[in-house]
């Protein structure tokens, strides 16, 4: 696959070295702020200049800058046809403009809050566990979430969809508290807290607590190489045959896990 790389940051030069192990072809990459420049690969100060030049000769390009800038990059690549996988969280409150975008142009976009193998199995699992205990009242829910002091959103992607996920299995938790509670969280409420610091590349927990015992699920990433291996995963299936429409790491998955 030919493949062009929004965003040339840590992330960024991750994915480029999981890709040319994989044998595929970085061609381009758009990044207004680094100074690295990747040898034979060149590199853009803005979205329309690439766009303008090899970003139109691409198999997909994928997206991993700012919540501040990535859905105009959508629109962008939408209105061009071009097809994109979006790692950038942050972003999702114009999820429903940049779908209608996308299938309007008959482009094609996958958008994840992560990208992780891990972390989608972890999903699984907090599911199944969250419709399991939702049947012993005795067990309250609630959850936690580090990263480092760099990450510009909080609570994460991650976290939102996880939680996402576990109301969507209880019938006695029916919305979420990500802010600081300063009183008692009412019986329906399902709060998960968040902390930034240091250089942790992202741990998430989901506990179930009574008077006898308390029983957690926790994913801890060890470093962002398991985020780089799933959004190449998630490339591949894009460019695997034409697909037009929007869809999730849920649908790239399907066809590994049951």
């Amino acid at each position: 696959m030919n493949i062009g790389l929004i965003g040339y940051g840590k992330m960024g030069c991750l994915l480029e070295e999981r890709l040319l192990e994989k044998g595929h072809v970085v061609t381009a990459m758009v990044d207004p702020f680094t100074l690295i420049i990747s040898l034979g690969t060149p590199l853009y100060a803005t979205l329309e200049e690439a766009i303008g030049s090899e970003l139109k000769k691409v198999d997909a390009v994928f997206e991993f800058t700012h919540p501040d800038s990535a859905a105009e990059n959508l629109l962008l690549l939408a209105r061009e046809k071009i097809p994109v996988v979006c790692g950038t969280t942050g972003w999702f409150d114009k999820l429903p403009e940049v779908s209608r975008a996308v299938e309007t142009a008959g482009s094609s976009l996958v958008w994840s809050s992560n990208f992780s193998l891990g972390v989608n199995l972890f999903y699984r699992i907090a599911s199944n566990a969250a419709k399991l205990m939702d049947t012993f009242e005795e067990y309250d829910v609630a959850g936690f979430e580090t990263h480092h002091n760099q990450k510009a959103d909080s609570p994460s992607g991650t976290a939102k969809t996880l939680v996402e996920k576990v109301l969507a299995q209880m019938t006695r938790k029916k919305k979420a508290v990500y802010d600081t509670l300063d009183r008692k969280p009412a019986g329906d409420e399902l709060h998960y807290a968040s902390l930034r610091v240091g250089s942790v590349p992202g741990t998430h927990s989901l506990i179930f607590d009574s008077v006898a015992d308390s029983i957690e699920i926790v994913h801890s990433a060890r470093s962002r190489e398991g985020f780089a291996a799933g959004a190449v995963l998630a490339t591949e299936w894009l460019c695997s045959k034409k697909r037009t429409g929007v869809f999730t790491v849920d649908d790239v998955l399907k066809e590994i896990i049951c």
